[in-house]
């Protein structure tokens, strides 16, 4: 860090404030520890490398970040911090949280996850002839109880590995598509902020249904928008200059949602299949990416963070 100039200056890490500025989720809450500050310190440096570049580039001389990654692994607090380091060297720089832009609320799209699954594993059964009056009573039982995704379910009832393996596969076809999430507006209000617009009106979506609005945001003095979201660097969004990939292995993002008690039920089957479907579209994802940081906060060739994955 002691190398790094700014505009020709040595530059060093800020005192971080306890009020912080972060993302624009309604009751989010950031809590900015040491190891978000050496994650943050560890992307610095690469990032200004290539954003100056960027910014010459665009005729309003603006620049898109997305900082993104799966569930725990600090892409909020990471994004607030590369945002306030940006505004202290005077590149103005606002956050945006991409979790403002499903179709659905959070309970409404978990209910809509397990349909999804529910219902695809229900037309494998029928697609492979098992959808007998027996297999229908008992498969019932499994979603009253709510193991059907319990892969050791299987050992007792064989039928169920087809009805996993087709819901499994409907899941994927939904999870971070444009099924779940509004990426055409994601990518418009991108599109609009590097052409130079003046405001935005940016979306915010609470947990209810009556929680829902738009603010007119002033982006007269904004040069880099942040986008910290795990679906930053997904194909289906348009216009990212600088994709950041915060690394975390499923092993990770699970014992962080443990921690939290996250969806009341951190480790059931169901939700391990969503986070694992999930890394495996990160993963695929990857090679876009243009900073990667493992989930210890060292930087990454695309070639040392696929041979960490292997490794798993």
């Amino acid at each position: 860090m002691e190398n790094l100039l700014i505009f020709g200056q040595p530059w060093t890490a800020p005192a971080i404030p306890e009020d912080i500025p972060h993302g624009d989720m309604p009751g989010d809450k950031v809590v900015i520890g040491e190891g978000h500050i050496a994650k943050a310190n560890a992307i610095f440096p690469a990032l200004m490398e290539q954003l100056a570049p960027v910014l010459v580039q665009n005729p309003a001389k603006r620049a898109v970040i997305a900082v993104c990654g799966g569930s725990g692994v600090g892409k909020s607090e990471t994004a607030s911090l590369l945002s306030y380091y940006l505004n202290q060297i005077g590149i103005g720089s606002y956050t945006m949280s991409g979790d403002n832009y499903p179709h659905r609320i959070p309970r409404d799209n978990d209910a809509e996850r397990l349909r999804v699954f529910r219902t695809g594993g229900l037309r494998g059964l029928v697609a492979a002839g098992l959808c007998t009056e027996e297999i229908n009573k008992t498969l019932k039982a499994l979603w009253e109880a709510d193991v059907d995704a319990e892969p050791e379910q299987a050992d007792t009832y064989p039928w169920l590995a087809t009805y996993q393996k087709a819901g499994r596969r409907s899941l994927d076809a939904y999870l971070g598509t444009n099924n779940e999430i509004d990426f055409d507006e994601v990518s418009g209000i991108i599109a609009r902020f590097k052409q130079g617009a003046d405001t935005l009106y940016l979306k915010r979506m609470g947990r209810e249904t009556t929680v829902l609005w738009y603010d007119e945001v002033d982006m007269r003095n904004v040069q880099v928008l942040i986008i910290e979201w795990t679906h930053g660097n997904s194909g289906f969004v348009e216009g990212v200059d600088i994709p950041i990939l915060l690394n975390s292995t499923p092993q990770e993002t699970l014992a962080h949602r443990r921690a939290r008690n996250r969806d009341g039920k951190p480790d059931s089957a169901f939700i391990t299949m969503v986070l694992d479907l999930e890394q495996k579209k990160l993963e695929a994802q990857a090679y876009k990416a243009k900073i990667i940081l493992s989930k210890s906060g060292e930087l990454l060739t695309y070639s040392q963070y696929r041979q960490l994955m292997a490794a798993e």
